[in-house]
């Protein structure tokens, strides 16, 4: 019987919702990068609480990001807040206060972590992330509800689209007492609360009775809007309406129910709840095309392998026979009893599945290349958008069983001791790195370990190599590529940690070295050390094959048509290692270029991977799972912030940073030092020691910046180790949203530096010296105090080095030396001090070959010198060497030095 609808006021109504949904709904909420929830705004808030959203990520709850378009980072969070106000709309009315909201389970949080898109803080984003924005969502939502006298009211003020979601529920069961109509449909709504708590449904047909009368109408119409809104693009459900049908108890033939079934997305999309069977909701109730994916028996894998391929049709895991594959083929379709359960078939698109699969693994087998993107669920070619869409319901690939457990080890090696050569107790992080590292390098796949910084990258390759060394004498010498300023860091860890590994550097700055060595020299070496620089302007390392090549800070190729991407490409290798502190993964085009280095072919073409990303994300979401699980089995990255490996780390973790003379410093330095000599030869008395003291002082400023010792103003970067240095570790802060601390003694360095730093972070920072008003020093401290504000502060040692807390810096730089402990701990503890939540880690700068090198060695060995250095400075101890201890003391060791 049909049961006239108000139909002309809820087509008003629609109208309404359509214009009410393009405007700003009111909540919001605001992330940093670290995915720390920086504030919740409503209203007039909005604008205030978002000053720095540009950084921060403004996320609007229920609406469009206004002038962000389709931004994948914005459309990722929306989606997240869209799902939070979802499940508020799901509550029932409780009076003022508002019941608790069921969090996300694991899986949802995990797909969520997996379609998350490159973003910057990226790497921080877990499981407890979410469930803390989540609650924080809640509690704001808690709070804003008792003010509004309930949810209802709060919906209806905050947010009008989403008011009326939730109210009407369609219900679709199993009828199994009625063999031609075995499905029962029944429309309910809500109706107050039960005695026990939760929401009353009471059919749908009672709502006429119940919002009878002129004065109801309204209820009803925001009640019936969503039936309406579905019905405008879902036939099945209009014919419903129309008839009045939906207002009764239904019986449904197979038929009937699958068309309301496949329809379930319009009805949630207009603000319909719909309780459906188990089996439906896991989707896993249909035949499935299944490429079982495997490794050749007696064949090597690596990422040239070719893989076994089998295709099977199966359903809820369960392999059905080729009677049974035809059965569903040649059969009605729709919803069919198979082997005593309800399955959906659509023979179409199990066709289309079985023969492209088929025709994929014609030969039975498939590339490593080609497997690995199919069982990350993306199309073995990045193209074909459309059928592969299609495919992707009907149709997976998995691993088989050799397969699985070759990527399980992937995923967590087995353990093995330490090459006993190995002078260092690994962390159990660093052990697991070194069976990382291992496993790959000898399964032919490239690696990146991309540990956060102050995680020992370096130990862990170096005990790599001596694991390699010791197991295959013969493989041959390795190739490690780095940044010139990281040569001297290189050859102490490996003196240090490695001394049995024979280092062959080849630099312009090893004077006994060649640039060409022979073969014997290169055969008598485990590892040969040399710079992107000198990559580029040399031949003879692409003629020969090396046993690794290791690519320190491999930020460096990340632009794919820069002369040493191409030298390093060039490059042949049985394996491929990149190390890095930068999350590669936040970068899409920075990816594309460390993979093509690493794996060759994986992210396939940039124009193929162009596609690829196209495909993943769209104006209106963004499904980055596929290309996470493509790239996550070659990236071992470790963060400072896991639970895990914070327990494992000291609370401070101090850092030596080996910064190399620039040609103009050492030019500089050599210079003055023979100017002393020749001052030294008159120089008696107390004007022996103000001599010694001024020449000290040049030395110091040489090492910061020529440009400090002749005043000249320039303070270009590239004619300084230090500000070079200084640049390549704070790009790898500011990619990560960290702050820092730099100290320096000279008041005159500190505007040089700021200029230096504001190109890296894309903003200036803050400036604190003893020139500094006092009464604008806290202001200072309360500004770089904040999350989102300035990025970095430099302070003057003097000035900054005590009294301040600035607890916001996870980074202090000690850019030039006081040669005092003392002091520089208490200017490190502006930082390091109670109200630090993260680890700290102090970079200490220091040039090579200098008297910086030589006086911090004599306060590590703590010998007499070091004592009266640190009693009474660096400066009266060194005043009192005679001529000739002074002079061998400050002399330029030109091989440390470049």
């Amino acid at each position: 019987m049909g049961t006239s609808l108000p139909s002309r006021e809820i087509e008003e109504t629609l109208q309404e919702t359509g214009s009410a949904e393009n405007a700003l709904p009111a909540l919001a909420f605001a992330l940093s990068p670290q995915g720390h929830l920086l504030c919740i705004a409503s209203e007039g808030e909005t604008a205030k609480a978002f000053s720095h959203g540009e950084e921060a990520g403004l996320i609007h709850l229920g609406g469009h990001p206004a002038g962000q378009g389709a931004d994948p980072t914005i459309l990722f969070w929306k989606s997240f807040a869209d799902f939070f106000i979802r499940a508020l709309c799901r509550l029932p009315e409780a009076g003022p206060s508002l019941p608790a909201i069921e969090v996300p389970g694991e899986a949802e949080l995990v797909s969520w972590i997996l379609n998350a898109p490159p973003m910057r803080g990226a790497e921080y984003l877990s499981q407890d992330v979410l469930l803390g924005i989540w609650g924080r969502l809640a509690a704001w939502t808690s709070a804003e509800v008792a003010k509004s006298s309930g949810l209802a009211s709060f919906l209806e003020r905050k947010a009008p689209v989403w008011s009326r979601v939730g109210r009407v529920t369609l219900h679709l069961a199993e009828n199994k007492a009625d063999a031609e109509c075995p499905f029962a449909f029944l429309a309910t709504y809500g109706s107050g609360v039960s005695q026990s708590g939760k929401l009353a449904q009471l059919p749908l047909g009672k709502a006429l009775a119940e919002y009878g009368g002129a004065k109801n109408k309204a209820g009803l119409l925001r009640l019936l809007t969503p039936l309406h809104k579905a019905a405008k693009t879902c036939p099945f459900l209009a014919g419903l309406v129309d008839s009045g049908d939906i207002f009764h108890p239904m019986a449904w033939t197979p038929l009937e129910a699958f068309s309301f079934l496949k329809n379930i997305p319009l009805y949630e999309d207009a603000g319909l709840l719909v309780r459906l069977p188990n089996w439906w909701k896991k989707r896993g109730k249909r035949p499935q095309v299944v490429a079982a994916i495997d490794e050749k028996k007696k064949v090597s894998l690596g990422i040239d392998a070719m893989l076994e391929c089998r295709v099977a049709v199966e359903v809820d895991g369960k392999k059905l026979s080729k009677a049974e594959i035809a059965e569903l083929l040649e059969g009605a379709g729709g919803l069919v009893s198979f082997r005593g359960e309800w399955i959906e078939v659509d023979r179409e698109k199990l066709q289309q599945a079985l023969d492209h699969w088929k025709e994929i693994a014609e030969d039975g087998e498939i590339s490593f290349i080609e497997g690995m993107r199919l069982l990350a669920g993306a199309p073995r070619d990045f193209r074909d958008k459309e059928e592969w869409e299609e495919q992707r319901e009907w149709a997976f690939a998995q691993p088989g069983e050799q397969l699985a457990a070759t990527l399980r080890q992937l995923a967590n090696p087995r353990p093995a001791p330490p090459p006993p050569s190995l002078l260092a107790d690994l962390r159990p992080y660093q052990a697991s790195g070194l069976d990382w590292l291992w496993f790959c390098t000898r399964s032919g796949f490239g690696a990146c370990l991309a540990d956060d910084m102050g995680l020992g990258k370096t130990v862990q390759v170096l005990a790599a190599l001596l694991r390699k060394k010791e197991s295959d004498p013969a493989s041959g010498p390795s190739l490690l590529v780095v940044p010139a300023s990281l040569i001297g860091n290189w050859k102490r860890e490996a003196e240090k940690f490695a001394p049995s590994l024979q280092l062959l550097v080849v630099h312009r700055s090893e004077l006994d070295t060649a640039l060409a060595p022979t073969e014997e020299t290169l055969l008598a070496s485990d590892l040969v050390i040399t710079t992107y620089g000198m990559l580029s302007r040399l031949d003879w390392p692409t003629k020969r094959k090396w046993a690794w090549v290791i690519l320190d800070e491999a930020q460096a190729i990340k632009n794919y048509a820069s002369g040493q991407s191409k030298a390093v490409r060039r490059l042949s290798s049985s394996a491929r290692i990149a190390l890095t502190g930068t999350p590669v993964e936040n970068n899409l085009g920075d990816l594309w270029s460390l993979f093509d280095f690493l794996n060759p072919g994986l992210l396939g073409t940039a124009g193929q991977f162009k596609t690829f990303i196209s495909q993943i994300s769209s104006e209106n979401s963004a499904h980055y799972a596929p290309l996470r699980r493509l790239v996550s089995p070659y990236i071992l990255r470790r963060l400072k912030t896991d639970k895990k490996i914070i327990a494992d780390l000291p609370e401070k973790t101090e850092m030596k940073v080996y910064c190399t003379l620039s040609p103009e410093q050492a030019k500089a330095y050599q210079q003055t030092a023979n100017s002393l000599e020749k001052d030294l030869e008159n120089a008696e008395g107390i004007g022996r020691r103000g001599l010694v003291l001024s020449y000290l002082m040049r030395f110091k400023q040489i090492c910061n910046h020529p440009d400090q010792l002749t005043k000249s103003g320039a303070f270009a970067p590239a004619q300084s180790g230090k500000f070079r240095r200084l640049g390549e570790l704070c790009a790898e802060i500011a990619s990560r949203g960290e702050k820092v601390l730099i100290f320096t003694q000279f008041r005159e360095m500190t505007d040089p530096l700021d200029s230096a730093l504001a190109s890296v972070f894309g903003r200036n920072g803050l400036i604190l010296h003893g020139a500094t008003p006092v009464k604008e020093r806290q202001k200072l401290v309360e500004v770089f105090q904040c999350e989102n504000t300035a990025p970095y502060f430099i302070l003057s040692l003097k000035a900054g080095g005590t009294g301040l807390n600035l607890t916001a810096a996870s980074h202090v730089i000690h850019f030039d030396r006081w040669w005092n402990p003392a002091v520089e701990n208490q200017a490190t503890d502006r930082a390091f001090r109670i109200g630090q939540k993260r680890n700290v880690l102090v970079h200490k700068f220091i040039t090579s070959g200098t008297l910086e090198e030589k006086i911090d060695a004599l306060i590590e060995a703590k010998q007499s010198t070091a004592d009266a250095i640190l009693e009474g400075g660096a400066e009266k101890a060194l005043t009192e060497m005679d001529d000739r201890e002074l002079l061998d003391f400050i002399r330029l060791d030109i091989n440390r030095a470049n």
